[in-house]
């Protein structure tokens, strides 16, 4: 989501797993965990992009799968995510005729 008031920094991450779906909080935090450490790994496009674009964003990652992620899953979508985000960001900023 484009922010338009001013942010501390110009990317707020936030991310979910839900409890309907893994009572115990080690599961979360272990999902939560995976996520933030492969957004980590993956964000400087994202960054890249938005410091040359000026741009703020907020971005909330929520895990609505079922089943624990495999760390290897995780490392393969991270990036495609990112790269949808920096499109979807794009496409949002560029008027069309």
């Amino acid at each position: 989501m484009l922010v338009d008031e001013p942010l501390d920094f110009p990317i707020k991450v936030g991310v979910s797993a839900s409890k309907k779906n893994f009572k115990t909080a080690v599961d979360r935090n272990r999902i939560k965990r995976l996520l933030k450490e492969n957004y980590r790994l993956n964000k400087h496009p994202l960054h890249q992009y938005i410091k040359d674009s000026g741009k703020q964003v907020a971005v909330f990652f929520m895990y609505i799968a079922k089943v624990l992620p495999e760390n290897e899953l995780l490392q393969r979508k991270m990036p495609l995510i990112i790269d949808k985000l920096i499109k979807e960001l794009n496409e949002t900023s560029t008027p069309t005729a």
